[in-house]
């Protein structure tokens, strides 16, 4: 059993209380700490949590307390993961781990230095839908990966300190491109380099000084190339949309807005219908479980039996700093309209990786282009000579 201290009750602490003491049972939360005193009393009553306070530290520092998990505006992980050093509790940071990569590394330098368990809550590679597909992908069943796309959009965050970029650090690129960029990085592979980036951004609808839409390509070391799709204009609800390309193969997934569950109603007697819904009548699409579909079962269960058995969880601050060093470069691109580069000043993964070797050899005089069956039965292969280049077209 594990004993939490919860450092926020707002959308995403509830989110985070509602697994963690429903899918292991065993964990609780002893003490939560809220900025306000309305939330902190309601949290605790709502979740039968024994201590509440408004002094972060006091939190923390509970004797009961093992573990900490953040959920608090971006501006605040820092403070929080230094009080958890301090006091040398385990931590768990909801993502982006920092406001930008400065601050993810100093995050990432005091836990070590501290020698703190800490994972980093990056839910959306823990999907059950999104394992399965990276299962498939590091068995081999797709071959090389050559692209990993992933889409976020919905009509905008909840709570108010989102739309502030002081405190939050950004606008939808942090927000919702961290989500897209570690899902792309784990596809092709989290130890090889991203090298370099070019994103377009616009505030494109909403009355705020950060971005609001974004689009951005991340090319890799192994010549890979990672697209995110991001925004906070899109309406019709929370779209989360991923794909990957390999050599021998393709995966399409819908995690959110399509899974099966469509239903109409007038609106009579509805209520709350998903996350980012925006209307509760006329066609609608519930999600059966929203805590295991968004992964927070998973990602927890990660979490704790990692902590239980001595080890590292499958997403830790170094990742969180990976990302965010990655979207330096898209905000640097979006500002330069150029490809920027990605500057990691800690980097534990491959180096030197160089682009796969493309030729397939068909015989010893030509490379194999491309093989198909026609519609009228004929074998076709198109063929590039190895001496000359040319490309020639055979029907067998």
């Amino acid at each position: 059993m594990a004993k939490i201290a919860m450092l926020g009750s707002g959308f995403i602490g509830r989110f985070y209380a509602d697994s963690l003491q429903g899918q292991r049972s065993r964990d609780k939360i002893v003490s939560i700490y809220s900025r306000r005193e309305e939330s902190a009393k309601k949290f605790a009553a709502d979740y039968q949590v024994p201590h509440w306070t408004l002094d972060m530290e006091a939190a923390i520092a509970h004797p009961e307390v093992e573990v900490v998990c953040i959920s608090l505006p971006n501006n605040l992980h820092e403070s929080a993961v230094l009080l958890c050093c301090q006091h040398k509790k385990a931590v768990i940071c909801t993502k982006p781990l920092g406001r930008n990569a400065a601050e993810a590394k100093r995050i990432l330098e005091a836990v070590e230095k501290a020698g703190i368990f800490h994972g980093y809550l990056e839910d959306l590679v823990y999907t059950p839908k999104f394992l399965k597909a990276l299962q498939s992908v590091q068995e081999g069943a797709l071959g090389r990966i050559l692209w990993a796309k992933s889409r976020e959009t919905h009509p905008g965050p909840h709570s108010e300190w989102f739309w502030d970029k002081e405190q939050a650090g950004g606008g939808c690129i942090l927000d919702l491109g961290c989500h897209c960029v570690e899902i792309s990085r784990s596809f092709i592979g989290k130890d090889i380099k991203p090298v370099e980036v070019m994103c377009w951004a616009d505030t494109q609808v909403k009355p705020i000084d950060a971005e609001d839409h974004a689009i951005g390509l991340v090319k890799y070391e192994n010549g890979a190339i990672g697209q995110f799709e991001v925004s906070w204009t899109f309406r019709g609800g929370l779209d989360l949309r991923d794909e990957v390309m390999g050599t021998e193969g393709t995966i399409w997934l819908n995690n959110f807005l399509r899974t099966g569950f469509d239903m109409f109603t007038t609106g009579k007697g509805a209520d709350y219908v998903a996350e980012k819904a925006e209307s509760n009548s006329g066609w609608l699409f519930p999600v059966g479980d929203e805590l295991n579909e968004l992964g927070y079962n998973h990602m927890f269960t990660d979490m704790f039996n990692a902590l239980d058995n001595g080890q590292a969880p499958r997403e830790t601050f170094y990742d969180g700093y990976v990302v965010n060093a990655i979207l330096d470069a898209a905000y640097k691109s979006a500002a330069s309209k150029q490809w920027e580069p990605v500057q990691l000043e800690i980097w534990r993964g491959q180096e030197g990786v160089a682009k796969a070797q493309t030729l397939v050899d068909y015989d010893d005089q030509y490379y194999l282009v491309k093989e198909e069956t026609t519609h009228f039965g004929a074998r076709k292969l198109i063929l590039k000579d190895k001496q000359s280049g040319r490309i020639i077209e055979q029907t067998i």
